[in-house]
């Protein structure tokens, strides 16, 4: 059993605790220990039933933790039997996981660390790399965490919306550290599809697998940004694609459009163009246009002037931009994108410098630094 593999039982072994009567803060610690004692023993020998060794195990952990509590007697007493390991959790106690981690009284940062250790299975050490912090400081940061869904209760937790933007936080971060967060957030909204009959949570796997399906082709071998329009799609996952492109259609069949199905109608129709050339702007932006229904914001409108400008023309373009707030971020760089092929070379190249300047990371200033370089260059 490999890794992946192990860290998919974790819900379930969770959940059996939880229903027994563990806290959660509590239960998730034995459960993690649990994950360690199982590591070397399973080496020698897997066991016939993982999910119900996990659990033993996990149980006692429980049990050895909360005797150490001087305050915590009257629970020694009322946990001191061993219930039978054979308990399968439903898939609801699953589900109500998500929702625990998803907890209102939580900030974004605080629920996804939550999420990678609870669901996801995830060492603090993990989560710590994968987000390039200090391991204490993510072990306080989990800490926290538990302790907030523990003083709050479990009676408000989150709703199916706001563990998906969860798991899309997740999935945001990339690939950062050992972990690879994104192929993580793609496996947990795998399994939350499963849990529930939600279109929308069907429309973010779709978003994702077809985002992730373009994860080769975005940078070259020194780390710099490559355009859509200039990635290699012999490069791009098929098989993902393929995925992504039946998940959109079956679920936009349903007639219950959501923020996350119009995104990835917009991601399908990118890949699904043999060539850039081919793409069907006119339909994106139509999708964009439903998109503005769910979710009108300024990187929409911004995202929907890029695709004006390729559908109806530069000038076209930047009348959509001119709806755009000028200190959004990366508004520079479409201005300049649209200005140049509008044929407005210097302005293009004031603004890519400008775009530089403002980049939200390194490889974004030093790819709108060459563009500015670029257009320079052309100017003379």
């Amino acid at each position: 059993m490999d890794d992946v593999e192990l860290r998919e039982l974790v819900p379930h072994v969770l959940s059996v605790l939880v229903r027994r009567g563990a806290d959660f803060a509590t239960a998730e610690d034995a459960v993690q220990e649990a994950l360690i004692r199982a590591l070397p023993a399973w080496e020698r020998e897997l066991p016939a039933d993982p999910t119900g060794w996990l659990v033993t195990v996990a149980w006692r952990a429980f049990l050895d933790m909360a005797r150490s509590e001087a305050t915590r007697r009257d629970r020694e007493v009322r946990f001191d039997v061993e219930p039978p390991a054979g308990a399968v959790p439903s898939a609801d106690d699953t589900l109500r996981l998500y929702f625990l981690c998803a907890h209102v009284d939580l900030t974004a940062s605080s629920a996804v660390a939550l999420t990678l250790r609870a669901v996801g299975g995830l060492t603090t050490r993990q989560i710590a790399q994968a987000y390039l912090v200090p391991e204490r400081t993510m072990a306080q940061r989990i800490s926290r965490a538990k302790r907030t869904v523990g003083q709050a209760g479990v009676d408000r937790p989150g709703d199916v919306a706001t563990v998906m933007r969860v798991l899309y936080l997740v999935f945001n971060e990339g690939y950062s550290g050992a972990i690879d967060l994104a192929a993580e957030a793609i496996r947990l909204t795998r399994q939350l599809a499963a849990l529930v009959d939600d279109p929308e949570v069907h429309g973010l796997l779709a978003l994702m697998l077809l985002h992730h399906a373009r994860r080769r082709s975005r940078t070259r071998a020194d780390g710099s940004i490559v355009p859509l329009a200039e990635q290699d799609r012999s490069q791009w996952d098929a098989g993902l694609i393929a995925e992504g492109i039946v998940i959109v259609r079956a679920v936009l069949a349903r007639d219950r459009l959501g923020e996350y199905q119009a995104q990835a109608a917009i991601a399908a129709l990118h890949a699904d163009a043999p060539r850039v050339e081919e793409t069907d702007w006119v339909q994106i932006v139509e999708w964009y246009d439903e998109l503005l229904r769910f979710a009108d914001t300024p990187i929409v409108r911004l995202n929907r002037a890029v695709a004006v400008g390729e559908a109806d023309g530069a000038a076209a373009g930047l009348a959509a931009l001119a709806e755009v707030d000028e200190h959004v971020p990366r508004r520079d760089a479409v201005a300049a994108h649209l200005h140049e092929k509008n044929g407005d070379l210097a302005v293009a190249a004031r603004l890519y410098v400008d775009a530089a300047r403002n980049a939200p990371s390194l490889a974004e200033r030093d790819h709108q630094a060459r563009q500015a370089a670029r257009v320079n260059q052309l100017l003379r």
